[in-house]
């Protein structure tokens, strides 16, 4: 039985599931700040879009791994 595809399945699923929740977290704080103080928009927009490529980095990193896993 050849278990490889289960291995990719589970990297990237694993390996997707931490970088959305972090997003949906960095996103509600976000939101939840610039609710808070309006006028402090455009400081929050910059650190939250880099968070937010940070964590999708991960997700990257994840696909590679899940590509990379061969018999």
């Amino acid at each position: 039985m050849d278990l490889t595809f289960l291995a990719k399945a589970l990297a990237i699923g694993l390996g997707s599931f931490g970088p959305a929740f972090a997003i949906g977290i960095i996103g509600a704080k976000a939101m939840e700040a610039i609710g808070r103080n309006p006028e402090s928009a455009q400081k929050i927009l910059v650190p939250m879009l880099l968070a937010a490529a940070f964590a999708e980095a991960i997700a990257i990193y994840a696909l590679i791994i899940a590509f990379s896993i061969s018999a």
